[in-house]
């Protein structure tokens, strides 16, 4: 009788976290699937058809929307594993290579939405660049009619998701490496004479993308079904799919509901292309690597190659560093014309006109963002603890495979359906519901956070604490939790900080009654005043970054006695 209970204990959180994780997904997808073929009772839609479809492909330039979908996010996905895997394999393990991982860990607390922005302000016909370089070199007296921002190719757009996704995989191929060969491996093949470049792809590269496979596929899947970044930087003449979606949503016709839920399944087609295109493209490169090793030919001489792999890392920490300055000028200027290279002179009136009317926005965020972050730690504690008591995790591939589901599947596709649960149920516009659809996507990344300093946590500890009469649940509190205070706090800071971002099931989810900053600075970075845009661009990066301090602070004022026993010694 006690055997059955324990089992239902241990399988508990995971049943609560896949719950959590598939439950909104499956759900948004049949909530999604049925009105795109028509069947939507509150709107008179009680037989099955494929009209809405039929509607969907009829739009002009849809054709063009597709292809500009699938283009740029296959684009960004392809230059960003290609930044990441050069410069890992021309400076991996030396002193460049931890320099650059200083900068570009803090770039992924940089919200999309807020990295867009700056990026707008500083490669814009009228933006930094321009004015820097104006009039003495380019003899520009105004800004030039050339159109960078919104180009028709999505180039700019394709350059803005790169910026952010290179940082991600980056950290992503960090957490890969311990769990190989590679470092072994590496130094055999140097003393067979490659280079460090060949010897990390023949020998490295083979056992690290498995292991960061399903963090590139979520960036293909969220690249191909962007919102916030394409209205910022994206083409309008058309525009992307999933803009057109929201904008298919949002009309006042009923009947373009049907529409948008149909271009919601086409979505979700485009981006399962994509990985299928993506596929096709790893077994081509893997057949062609195949014989390349086989070759026999040691690349020994790759000095060149490696300054050059260095260098597009070095462009996107630049942008970024130049983006967040523009955003910081822009908030701070009190008269800025072109082509002046800084404000003529600074005020603090673009902030203090945020209070009163804009202290209830960040109030919301903060009332969603923490709530989200505190109850994904605590989920995912409760199932690394419970995993850690009931032996081996032979079960961990596959709840890592189901933890990136939110993921892979592109939110626009079954966001439509949740917002049609939740309106049935009378949950729509709520801030639990929005909050509960944050969490969906913050489990991920605490879990992915979290897991690894885990598992690194020394056992010895606990069979010594165990050996002395501690029970289960002190060493969880007295020892385990309190030397993982960092990594908790840092997946905390992670999870907050990635709610913050969260654009679309804020939009959808909140019923436009419920906003918050990020959602009003996509909103004011479509038009109006550059300042108060850059106002609450600031606000999207100061909130995550005052998580990630703290995530510093509290870890040395509760260790302080430890380290200065450690300095006496």
């Amino acid at each position: 009788m006690t055997r059955q209970p324990a089992l239902l204990q241990r399988a508990l959180p995971t049943a609560v976290i896949l719950l959590l994780i598939a439950g909104p997904v499956c759900l948004g997808l049949a909530g999604t699937l049925l009105p795109a073929f028509g069947y939507l009772p509150a709107l008179g839609g009680s037989v099955l058809s494929l009209d809405p479809f039929r509607a969907v492909l009829s739009e002009p330039g849809i054709g063009l929307s597709l292809a500009l979908s699938l283009g740029t996010g296959l684009a960004a996905t392809a230059i960003s594993l290609a930044i990441v895997a050069l410069f890992t394999a021309a400076w991996f393990e030396t002193r460049v290579f931890k320099a650059m991982t200083r900068f570009l860990s803090p770039l992924l607390s940089v919200p999309h939405a807020a990295a867009a922005i700056g990026l707008a302000f500083v490669i814009a016909p009228s933006g930094l660049i321009v004015r820097l370089l104006s009039p003495w070199a380019t003899g520009f007296d105004r800004p030039p009619d050339l159109l960078i921002i919104h180009d028709p190719l999505g180039l700019t757009m394709t350059a803005g998701l790169i910026a952010k996704e290179v940082p991600f995989l980056f950290l992503m191929t960090l957490a890969a490496l311990p769990q190989t060969e590679a470092r072994r491996h590496l130094r055999i093949a140097a003393n067979l004479g490659y280079g460090r470049m060949a010897g990390f792809f023949k020998v490295a590269l083979p056992q690290i993308y498995p292991q960061i496979r399903l963090p590139v596929l979520a960036v293909l899947a969220y690249s191909t079904s962007v919102v916030d970044v394409a209205r910022i930087l994206g083409p309008t003449t058309p525009a992307p799919l999933a803009p057109r979606i929201i904008d298919w949503m949002a009309d006042a016709d009923p009947a373009l509901r049907l529409q948008a839920s149909a271009g919601a399944v086409l979505q979700l087609l485009l981006s399962v292309g994509a990985i299928l295109i993506w596929r096709f493209g790893e077994i081509l490169c893997s057949r062609i690597a195949r014989s390349g090793r086989s070759s026999g030919r040691r690349y020994s001489r790759d000095a060149a190659m490696r300054q050059m792999a260095a260098v597009p890392v070095g462009l996107l920490i630049a942008a970024m560093v130049a983006a967040l300055a523009a955003l910081a000028l822009w908030s701070l200027t009190a008269g800025w014309w072109f082509p002046q290279a800084f404000p003529t002179a600074l005020t603090l009136r673009h902030w203090a006109g945020l209070f009163p009317g804009g202290s209830h926005l960040v109030g919301d965020t903060l009332l969603i963002a923490l709530p989200a972050a505190v109850v994904a730690i605590a989920l995912i504690v409760w199932q690394l603890e419970l995993w850690t008591r009931t032996g081996p995790r032979r079960r961990h591939a596959a709840f890592r495979n189901l933890m990136f589901l939110p993921l892979l599947v592109p939110q626009i596709s079954f966001l439509f359906g949740l917002q049609v649960l939740f309106l049935v149920a009378g949950w729509d516009g709520t801030y639990v519901a929005v909050a509960l659809t944050h969490l969906v996507f913050v489990l991920p990344y605490v879990f992915l956070a979290l897991s690894d300093p885990w598992d690194h946590l020394d056992p010895r500890l606990a069979k010594v604490a165990a050996t002395l009469g501690a029970s289960q649940n002190r060493i969880l509190w007295s020892i385990r939790l309190p030397m993982l205070l960092r990594p908790l706090m840092v997946a905390a800071a992670i999870g907050f900080a990635v709610s913050i971002g969260q654009y679309l099931p804020t939009l959808m989810i909140g019923a436009g009654r419920i906003a918050t900053i990020t959602t009003e600075s996509v909103a004011l970075a479509s038009g109006g005043s550059r300042s108060v845009a850059a106002v609450y661009a600031m606000l999207q990066l100061m909130l995550p970054l005052l998580g990630f301090v703290l995530a510093s602070v509290v870890p040395a004022i509760a260790f302080r006695h430890r380290l200065a026993l450690r300095l006496q010694r």
